[in-house]
C-alpha cells in the first residue's frame, strides 16, 4: 500500500495534527518506508516460537483472594 499527499493529510486530519504542506511529500515517504519495513518483517516465517509478552520471564505476585 503506497501512502500519498492526500492519504496524508487525511492522516493528519484524523489525528488531529497540522502537517505544513511543505512537509506532506516528505511524511508520505517516511511512512511508505514504514510501511515497506513492515512488510518485511511479515516475510519473517515465525512458526514454533512462541508468542511472549516481555524478554524476561516473571511471574506476577498474586495476593490470596480473599473476601
Amino acid at each position: 500500500m503506497a501512502i500519498d499527499k492526500a492519504t496524508v493529510v487525511k492522516i493528519a486530519h484524523l489525528a488531529r495534527i497540522k502537517v505544513p504542506e511543505a512537509d506532506q511529500e516528505h511524511l508520505a515517504g517516511e511512512l511508505n518506508t514504514i510501511l515497506a519495513f513492515v512488510e518485511q518483517l511479515n516475510q519473517v516465517d515465525t512458526s514454533g516460537v512462541e508468542p511472549m509478552t516481555s524478554v524476561t520471564a516473571h511471574r506476577l505476585r498474586r495476593r490470596p483472594d480473599q473476601v
